[in-house]
């Protein structure tokens, strides 16, 4: 056979056909096309099956015309096909945006479904509850004193017991025992009101009021889910505030900690900032305490805690900063506003950081005292909060670090 006649590498039906009709017309096929179709037939059809010679030869003849015409005049072969793959992927691109506006949208979707069960949540458990009466006004008096209340990490939900070597238990922590160390914590703020006869009390928590949100891991540790853990808090604490706003007049903040952080996904840290469970309880206390005359919840844009206490200019903050005595210089630089003291929590200890006159970094200890992942590092404290009493000339002028147990 011509070896003309012969498919080519890679040679397609349509160009085989356009190939073989071009060397019959010009007289160097030596077939006729009854025979050219055989040879397509036999190249290109499975046995069995054959088309007539009338077939190619109008697939030829119709290309053939266009051809003739002109149509292919202004384009090459290699400057069609690149036309026809710029259009393909304009398609592609099209149905690829479409795509990302789909997951967008779906995730959009995701946020809001799932910020709305919860807030149903919160609406139901609330409407649950028995309404909270209304103390009596207490009547505030005007001191170059002030006085911050201070705890956090409270890893509420957790469960846990450390053993020592004779099997006796060194530590332990569940939900009952961090409400009793509330009440300890309640009745010894009360006789400092009395024996310092305060009439204002700013009260800071520190974040991390919640264990599970982190890392998986940590869920089988927990007695409750994310959402029951986060409701039963928000309900103790609004409970325990008002029963302290029955002695003073409370200035409440608080910010979040890196533990009620939602990591949706196995996002690393950092991703949903804004996803918080601590945004819950603080919407729960709002609604709860909501008419209270003698409780205030303030809230600052930064979603840091922000006041002035005698004249000093307090920042809370959790405390994931390597260098806290070079965050308060940051700080002041970033927010155009000097910060005198930076108090924090998240390491589960007490210090005190001197940084200039009046001027320090406060650590406070932990509700929760000594855990599992603690003591692996061989890090041990005490339970405890932390109550200081700021003079207008003198700064800070005592600490009551309360120990609890």
């Amino acid at each position: 056979m011509n070896t003309q006649l012969q498919r080519l590498n890679g040679e397609s039906e349509e160009q085989f056909i356009w190939r073989l009709g071009q060397l019959y017309d010009a007289g160097l096929a030596e077939r006729s096309w009854a025979e050219l179709a055989d040879i397509i037939n036999h190249t290109f059809r499975p046995e069995g099956v054959e088309y007539t010679e009338s077939t190619y030869r109008k697939q030829y003849q119709s290309a053939k015309k266009f051809f003739e015409a002109g149509v292919f005049n202004d384009l090459n072969e290699n400057e069609y096909l690149n036309g026809l793959e710029e259009k393909r992927r304009e398609i592609e691109k099209e149905r690829v945006k479409l795509r990302t506006e789909k997951i967008e949208y779906n995730r959009w979707l995701r946020e809001e479904a799932r910020d709305e069960m919860i807030l149903e949540c919160v609406s139901d458990a609330i409407a649950k509850l028995e309404p909270v009466q209304i103390p009596t006004k207490i009547e505030t008096v005007q001191s170059e004193k002030g006085f911050v209340l201070s705890f956090g990490d409270e890893h509420y939900g957790a469960e846990f017991e450390i053993k020592g070597l004779h099997d006796e238990i060194i530590t332990a922590y569940s939900p009952e025992i961090f409400e009793k160390r509330m009440w300890q914590l309640f009745n010894r703020v009360v006789d400092i009101i009395c024996k310092e006869e305060i009439t204002d009390l700013h009260v800071f928590s520190m974040g991390d009021f919640a264990d599970g949100c982190l890392r998986v891991s940590q869920l089988m540790k927990l007695r409750y889910g994310v959402v029951d853990g986060t409701l039963k808090y928000a309900e103790f604490i609004s409970q325990w505030l008002y029963e302290l706003s029955r002695y003073v007049h409370i200035h409440y903040q608080m910010t979040n900690g890196n533990h009620t952080e939602l990591r949706m996904l196995g996002q690393p840290k950092g991703t949903f900032t804004e996803d918080n469970m601590g945004k819950v309880v603080a919407s729960f206390i709002k609604l709860r305490l909501q008419g209270n005359p003698n409780f205030e919840f303030i809230e600052n844009p930064s979603g840091y805690i922000f006041t002035q206490i005698a004249g000093y200019n307090f920042l809370g903050i959790h405390g994931e900063e390597k260098d806290l005595k070079r965050s308060i210089k940051d700080f002041s630089k970033i927010y155009s506003t000097p910060i005198d003291y930076l108090i924090t929590g998240h390491v589960h200890h007490g210090s005190l950081e001197d940084v200039g006159i009046n001027s320090a970094v406060i650590t406070i200890p932990s509700l929760m005292g000594t855990d599992p992942y603690a003591l692996k590092l061989k890090y041990l404290s005490n339970p405890g909060a932390s109550l200081i009493v700021m003079d207008s000339e003198r700064g800070k002028e005592c600490e009551y670090s309360i120990a609890l147990n």
